[in-house]
């Protein structure tokens, strides 16, 4: 499955803008699919569970 980043912003509850920062960093992968960027389900799987073990710092500084 794949999500928009305007997905994945409703649901992490954050603005499109965060997704592309996380996106930008490397923190959340994404793949390119022709002018359209995605991200895979268990990409974004993986991210949450790294935000319980924890490391919530890529979400630092939003709201």
């Amino acid at each position: 499955m794949l999500y928009t980043l305007t997905e994945v912003a409703a649901a992490l509850s954050v603005g499109r803008s965060k997704v592309y920062e996380l996106v930008r960093s490397g923190a959340l992968p994404s793949v390119r699919i022709g002018g359209s960027r995605r991200v895979r389900g268990e990409d974004l799987a993986t991210f949450l569970d790294s935000l319980e073990r924890g490391s919530a710092a890529p979400l630092a500084g939003i709201r």
